[in-house]
């Protein structure tokens, strides 16, 4: 698996951006959010349980991380018309403000080495990319373990300091200071 230090893999894949069938669907790779931070979680399966509460709770703060020049980006293995059915579908993510990534043929998450070993899909695995396109930030978590989308928030204020930020920092407290 990809990890801290590492640059993040090429990728061009289609997103689902809307539920309107007219205009739901672009094209995103590594250039579409050039010179910004990206957030890129993946999630296992559309139409299932866990993963709809973190995409809500994810797209919640979309206008947070936008704030911190970071784009938030959703990614499974299933195909953009999953996507956009579920979208229509669930009443929790007909309004995203994020894109969903298709990563149909499993490129991005065979390159990041994320692939669950017995199901084929992308496990649940947060990736926070700097502007230059390195790894910053990585978490896996159980298939059955949500994630807090505000703890990945907070991880990303830190790491915007570029100062040493102890445990349970938050924003406006004290950094470190090296002897």
């Amino acid at each position: 698996m990809l990890t801290i230090g590492d640059k993040f893999p090429n990728y061009k894949l289609k997103a689902t951006v809307t539920t309107d069938m007219e205009s739901a669907f672009t094209d995103i790779d590594n250039s579409s959010y050039e010179g910004k931070w990206q957030l890129v979680f993946f999630y296992p399966k559309d139409f299932t349980f866990v993963c709809p509460t973190e995409i809500k709770a994810f797209s919640d703060l979309a206008d947070e991380f936008a704030d911190r020049d970071c784009q938030v980006l959703a990614a499974s293995t299933d195909t953009e018309f999953v996507h956009l059915a579920w979208r229509q579908h669930h009443e929790d993510l007909k309004d995203l403000q994020i894109p969903m990534l298709a990563d149909v043929k499993r490129e991005l998450s065979s390159a990041l080495g994320i692939l669950h070993p017995e199901e084929g899909v992308a496990t649940r695995a947060t990736f926070l990319v700097d502007p230059q396109g390195i790894i910053r930030h990585v978490s896996v978590t159980d298939m059955s373990v949500g994630r807090n989308p505000k703890e990945v928030l907070r991880i990303l204020d830190a790491l915007q300091t570029d100062e040493l930020c102890p445990c349970n920092w938050q924003p406006g407290d004290d950094v470190l200071q090296a002897a």
